[in-house]
Formats: structure tokens, sequence, C-alpha cells
């Protein structure tokens, strides 16, 4: 089976190269200068009630489309007025089915934290996060080196953005800097996109306690979330399980319901 991270990379690459020569990276950096400040990702995942970080996604390359008509105006307001911590925002199109102007729309919309979701590989895209209105990026593990993911979180840092590094298995841990604030253990292998929460197990006490810890995608079950509180994760990063219903927003508030 074809990897699917590496063919999803390899499709960024060529889509940030275009990005950029149709608005220099120049004109990122003097534009930003008017970003108003946004609330901090890791402050919110500190002091949640709920640990619920709710995710506006389209479709994804393990489902194909799961709401294909969603619009950013139906879900972002429902899933803040419904207990989010943060909201993640998917801005990928060829695999994702989002785009930048959902996570601007999203931030008008909104004042709780927003995580741009995507493959960050440039510094551009952080530029681009920024003037979106993210509160914070996605570094993920797998698609970086070690250098790599220093110099993009340490960018990030100088900007004003939270850093999320996503790790899979205990041979990323080495990823893990002093630029990131919360480390996420995926539960989806990002190669194979099959997908198992007991890694979130294995790994959470191999993780430093002075990171913020959340787990990541195949949770749909509140005692999960509970067993993973137990265990010592702080914040839940849930899409599939709301964008699979007619009302996003309302499966949320029901599933903090369950939880509480």
């Amino acid at each position: 089976m074809a990897n699917i991270l590496d063919k999803i990379i390899a499709n960024k690459r060529i889509e940030v190269e275009r990005q950029k020569i149709a608005v220099p990276q120049p004109d990122l950096e003097r534009l930003i200068s008017n970003v108003e400040a946004v609330k901090s990702f890791k402050e919110a995942l500190a002091n949640s009630p709920t640990d619920i970080i709710a995710e506006f996604k389209r479709r994804s390359p393990s489902r194909n489309w799961i709401f294909k008509g969603a619009k950013v105006e139906d879900v972002i307001p429902p899933y803040s007025r419904n207990g989010a911590s943060a909201i993640s925002v998917l801005t990928d199109m060829d695999f994702f089915g989002g785009n930048l102007a959902d996570l601007e729309v999203a931030r008008n919309l909104t004042g709780i934290p927003l995580l741009r979701k995507d493959f960050m590989i440039d510094e551009y895209q952080l530029y681009q996060a920024k003037l979106a209105g993210a509160s914070a990026i996605l570094l993920i593990a797998s698609a970086l080196t070690i250098a790599e993911t220093k110099q993009l979180a340490r960018t990030a840092k100088e900007l004003g953005l939270d850093v999320l590094l996503e790790i899979h298995n205990e041979q990323e841990l080495g990823h893990i800097n002093d630029k990131v604030d919360v480390v996420g253990v995926n539960n989806r292998n990002l190669g194979t996109f099959v997908t198992d929460v007991q890694i979130s197990f294995d790994l959470v006490e191999k993780i430093p306690n002075e990171f913020i810890k959340i787990s990541e995608s195949g949770i749909s079950d509140p005692q999960t979330v509970v067993d993973l509180q137990a265990a010592g994760y702080r914040g839940f990063l849930m899409g599939e399980n709301f964008m699979k219903t007619a009302d996003p927003g309302k499966a949320l508030g029901e599933f903090i319901t369950q939880l509480k």
C-alpha cells in the first residue's frame, strides 16, 4: 500500500511553492503587523472544563467525504456555544476539502482558540496561519526532520503561535523541544490511516509532564475520553465523530453532556 502521508507531503510542497509565487512571503510579513492578538490554545486546554478540541473537517483520505457541503458558518458558532475548548480547522484542499478561507471565516465567528490543521513544511505556512487568525499550528513529526521541527516551532513562537507537535510512536519523541506547547498523540497511522487508541495509552508516560498532552483521532466513546483523562491527557481532538452527523455542534454538545 502506498504511503498516504508521502503523497500528501509531495503535493503540499508543490502547493506552497505556487502560493509563494501568488503572494510572496514579504507581503504576508507586512500584513501580520495588523493582526489582533488571539487567545492562547495552550491556556485554553490547561483551563478547559471539557477538554474537547472540535474539528471542522469535510473529508479525509481514509473516508473520503464526511460532510461534503459543510459550511464554516453553520458549524463553528454551535461548536463554540456547545462547549468546545478550541476548534481545529482543516486547511488542506486536495485531501481534506478545506482551505485558508475556512480559517479566516472561523476567526470572525468565534473568540475561542483556533488550530490551523494542515501539513506544515515551510515557515511560509506559519505566516499564513497567523494572518488568518490561528492561535496555534500543527507540526507532524512523521512529516518533518527533528531539525525542521525545531526551526518551524521557533518561527511559530516568534509569530506568537502556540505549537502542537503530533507524534505517533516512541521513535518520534525526539521531535519534542522547548518551543513546543502541546504534544498530541495521533491514534491514526498517517501512512496507512489505520486507527488504534491504545497508542495514546502506550505513549502517555513517555511524554514529559511539562507538556500538555492530547489524544487525537479514533475517539467516539465518552468512556474512552474518561479513561484517557485518567491516564493524563488534557485534550481530545475530535472531528469525524461530530462531522459525520447532520448537526456537528449538537453532536458535540451531546457528547460533552455524556462526559458530565
